[in-house]
């Protein structure tokens, strides 16, 4: 059986660095749009997502409101936290510093600046969850 993570576990596994998936209503008829995103935490703060200003997704964000980020380790021991959370922010056009720190957070220091200023034309928007729900599981102790 799974352990669920404390609240200090649970920060500090998001803090740490995964790919998401983040999940939203859509309301054209589809099922929930799911996509793999780049993100930015600090434990006990927002999460914060960059994404272009005019995709599907960001329209969706912008409708709902409200998202569902699963956060996943994809070895042994298997791990995960799910955050549902509330969008608190909106900025568009996406300011450099935060979509740079996200950016460097993938890609390291150099890469990172270097994507970000490639970006620094393409219409972005940045988004502000506040994390409102959490479930997490920690699949250590059934090895």
């Amino acid at each position: 059986m799974p352990r669920a993570f404390t609240e200090t576990e649970r920060q500090q596994f998001l803090a740490d660095k995964h790919v998401a998936v983040l999940s939203v209503a859509a309301t054209d008829g589809r099922p929930p749009a799911s996509v793999p995103i780049w993100y930015d935490y600090t434990p006990g703060g927002d999460i914060l997502v960059n994404t272009g200003a005019g995709s599907r997704k960001a329209k969706l964000i912008e409708q709902a409101g409200a998202v569902t980020l699963v956060v996943q380790r994809e070895e042994l021991p298997y791990q995960y936290v799910i955050v549902e959370g509330t969008v608190t922010d909106t900025v568009t056009p996406a300011p450099r510093p935060p979509r740079e720190a996200i950016a460097i957070r993938y890609l390291g220091e150099e890469a990172g600046r270097a994507f970000a200023a490639a970006l620094d034309d393409a219409p972005g928007v940045l988004f502000t969850i506040r994390p409102d729900r959490w479930l997490t599981a920690d699949f250590s102790g059934d090895l």
